[in-house]
């Protein structure tokens, strides 16, 4: 139990104090990232940040911007061979981390982004087609410690990165969709998946 706690405290200090590169960048990389990446990643997080106070809606948002949202139980999915499907009432789309199973269902008529069409729509941008849910995402990108966490890398929470995504922006900040709609916020590691993911680099 202390190790997985010491171990959960340096990733955190290391998600903390990871190199602040953040929208704008696209100078020398120590990681090894070329330029063409760095701009991509800065891009990406540009999109994203330009999507603050969007508001959040189940199923809502795509690689144009934000959409309307569908009703939990009718939201349509597609598994990894693109078979549509109904998503089941938790799991499936993103569910936003303060969101929970007693609280109000917002209404399927807004247009907003839920955590994993926020991701679509960010990466959309520079041409990288993400899959629609969390739990896809997670599944399609290469899994990184904590530790060697970059700007743009992503941030899952739940089983299987299921539950929710967030885009890590660098100096322990992170962009996501919550109850609140687009905000930029402090990482959390309460319910984080063991590894990050990175789509550029």
């Amino acid at each position: 139990m202390l190790k997985r706690l010491y171990a959960v405290v340096c990733s955190l200090a290391v998600l903390v104090t990871a190199a602040g590169f953040g929208a704008g960048t696209a100078t020398a990389d120590p990681f090894g990232r070329t330029p063409a990446q760095l701009q991509a990643i800065s891009d990406v997080i540009g999109r994203a940040l330009s999507a603050r106070g969007v508001p959040f809606t189940y199923g809502g948002g795509d690689a144009n911007g934000p959409t309307k949202g569908a009703p939990r139980a009718a939201a349509v999915v597609t598994d990894s061979a693109g078979v549509a499907g109904q998503a089941p009432p938790v799991i499936g789309l993103s569910v936003p981390p303060a969101a929970s199973d007693l609280a109000p269902e917002p209404a399927a008529d807004v247009v907003g982004f839920d955590a994993s069409g926020l991701i679509v729509y960010a990466f959309g941008g520079v041409g990288i087609k993400m899959p629609r849910s969390s739990g896809q995402q997670y599944a399609a990108v290469r899994k990184v410690a904590p530790a060697t966490a970059l700007p743009g890398d992503l941030i899952f929470y739940g089983p299987d990165g299921a539950q929710s995504v967030a885009l890590f922006i660098g100096n322990g900040q992170m962009v996501e969709t919550g109850d609140q709609g687009v905000t930029v916020s402090p990482v959390r590691t309460n319910e984080m998946t063991p590894y990050l993911g990175r789509v550029i680099g």
